[in-house]
């Protein structure tokens, strides 16, 4: 008799669990598959601290392979998922198309971007939801406060040294903390013109800073954050993002080269291709995370609007805490639905505390109910964080130990280009790269991966807009850190099937970056493809002019290499080809 297949879609917080769980419980008595773009599962909460160059990217990666014995990965995307046939359809990274048999299924793909309606955003703001997008907004901030340093004239000058974080979750918290403390770095390294200091805005129409966590966490770190020199906005957004800056909602236009965008998260493309009940765009489950109706279907994570049994008529929120937990649950569920595996049952979960780290030795966290700040909560916080990797963690403590007492490597790697990370992407745990696949996807029901060009955008992207929304505050599941002692558990951003598990999609498991060959034109710069020039982008006085033709659907603008040694052409993509000498 013939093992029973198993389907694992996305590695995220649910997904990389759930999978672990599995193997642990069915012993090689079941085929386990576990799909995902990347073979790496993304620790989401220490992505702010990537993005700051305090851990290096590695850190906060698990290798799949390395980590799931008795798990056979499919490296690929999820196109769609035909229920009667029980198969999933997926493209690989190359290209290729694919398929997959199961008897269970398991859909844990996580979240992506939430975009609003907000004119300029998806063309000229940031993401923070992958590994290529932390590598590519260090690079950025690093460029500004360089470029600014070199700058004669004092408007641009603090212009690049204006930093705009919109969104004051967990996510736009953190990532505002810790940036603000590596750009205060740079320049006592290196002190600006005039003693100009970098300026940072964080801004939400929410009343107060972090506002689903308790007050007493959200007083911690709104002080932490005034007390380091970062304005804090309550109550406010943004109205139109330009290249040249952002319109605040109270009138105010600030002069910026860098917006980033951490307003919330919704789950991803493929749930809606299902076909089944969905709630607020996730998909409905019983207390058991299956579909109603299809037995060999489950769902968990950002992906599952899951019965909240504490709160009776509520759904549990799009965290981290809960992904983790509930990939727990699916996988003893899912091995008792095939008789290899203990009695099914419900998913029942009560917070235990939350932390959000504040950079430095400063932190919020409230384990156990009790309220702590300053230097006693940074020990929680990462002691937390150290306990609930499920790897990586002397490698972790040593950038922590190396962080404290050597200065901070203010590099760019140059490895992530602005082009190749949009805001409006689906896969944020993949980077772009030149010449990749342009194929339909059944996420988006079946039409090739665009959407309706605003200027300056690519047609060729898939969205992840959604269309009527426009409530402007982040949706408490901007996932965040959850401390919950006992349990080893990961809290913290949504990892999308993270590696995001890259803070994305499967996976916020991760978001690999891609290397594509470097020297692509970054999507901010005047001349280069379309126009694109997002806050952030280099002045379009500090490039040539004109640029090459605007793409063609589901292209990458073109290559632009700086002047220099030709490069050979191997190395833009393709091989060699024999030239005819001329004979003089």
């Amino acid at each position: 008799m013939s093992r029973p297949r198993v389907v694992i879609v996305g590695a995220g917080f649910a997904g990389y669990r759930a999978a672990r769980t599995l193997a642990r419980l069915t012993r090689n008595r079941a085929d386990i598959t576990l799909l995902n773009p990347t073979d790496y599962f993304l620790y989401l909460p220490l992505l702010p601290q990537v993005a700051a160059g305090v851990l290096e990217a590695r850190r906060v990666t698990v290798s799949l392979p390395g980590t799931l014995r008795g798990v056979r990965l499919v490296l690929g995307e999820a196109d769609g998922v035909d229920l009667d046939e029980r198969t999933v359809h997926y493209s690989d990274p190359e290209g290729g198309a694919g398929s997959l048999r199961y008897d269970r299924l398991v859909l844990a793909v996580g979240s992506v971007n939430k975009l609003l309606p907000v004119p300029g955003v998806a063309e000229h703001a940031h993401g923070f939801r992958g590994l290529p997008e932390a590598l590519y907004l260090r690079d950025h901030v690093t460029r500004q406060v360089e470029l600014a340093a070199a700058e004669d004239d004092p408007g641009r000058r603090a212009a690049r040294c204006t930093f705009v974080v919109v969104g004051a979750g967990y996510t736009g918290t953190e990532v505002a903390a810790h940036l603000q403390m590596l750009t205060d770095r740079l320049v006592r390294r290196r002190p600006l013109p005039g003693g100009l200091r970098p300026r940072w805005l964080l801004l939400d129409v929410a009343p107060r800073v972090l506002p689903e966590l308790d007050e007493r966490l959200s007083r911690t770190a709104d002080r932490v954050l005034r007390a380091r020199g970062v304005d804090v906005r309550m109550g406010t957004s943004v109205k139109e993002a330009t290249r040249d800056g952002v319109l605040l909602t109270d009138g105010e236009f600030v002069a910026s080269r860098t917006l980033v965008w951490c307003v919330g998260v919704r789950p991803d493309p493929l749930v809606e291709a299902v076909g089944q009940p969905l709630e607020r765009g996730r998909l409905i489950v019983d207390p058991q995370l299956q579909l109603p109706g299809r037995a060999d279907v489950f769902a968990c994570g950002d992906a599952a609007a899951v019965p909240d049994l504490e709160r009776p008529g509520s759904f549990t929120p799009m965290t981290a805490q809960h992904a983790w937990r509930q990939g727990r649950v699916a996988g003893e569920n899912v091995a008792g639905s095939l008789g290899l595996g203990r009695r099914r049952r419900p998913y029942r979960h009560r917070d235990l505390g939350f932390a959000v780290d504040l950079g430095g030795a400063r932190a919020a966290a409230n384990p156990l109910g009790v309220p702590l700040s300053g230097p006693a909560a940074g020990v929680v916080t990462r002691g937390y964080h150290l306990a609930a990797l499920p790897g990586n963690r002397i490698r972790v403590a040593a950038d922590w130990l190396l962080d404290a007492v050597l200065p901070r490597q203010g590099v760019q790697l140059g490895l992530v280009r602005s082009w190749s990370v949009p805001l409006d992407t689906a896969s944020p745990e993949l980077a772009r790269v030149p010449g990749g696949p342009d194929r339909p996807s059944a996420r988006t029901g079946g039409e090739p991966m665009t959407r309706e060009s605003a200027p300056g955008t690519d047609p060729g992207r898939r969205t992840a807009a959604e269309p009527g929304k426009t409530e402007p505050a982040a949706e408490p599941g901007d996932n965040g850190p959850a401390t919950e002692p006992g349990d080893n558990g990961p809290a913290g951003e949504p990892g999308k099937n993270q590696p995001g598990g890259e803070a994305a999609k499967r996976q916020p498991g991760g978001e690999p970056a891609r290397h594509q060959p470097g020297g692509e034109p970054a999507r901010n710069q005047p001349g280069e493809g379309p126009l694109r020039d997002q806050p952030g982008g280099e002045s379009p006085r500090s490039r040539g002019g004109g640029g090459p033709p605007r793409p063609p659907p589901g292209g990458v603008p073109p290559r632009r290499d700086p002047p220099g040694p030709p490069t050979p052409r191997f190395a833009r993509g393709g091989p060699p080809r024999a030239r005819a000498r001329r004979r003089p």
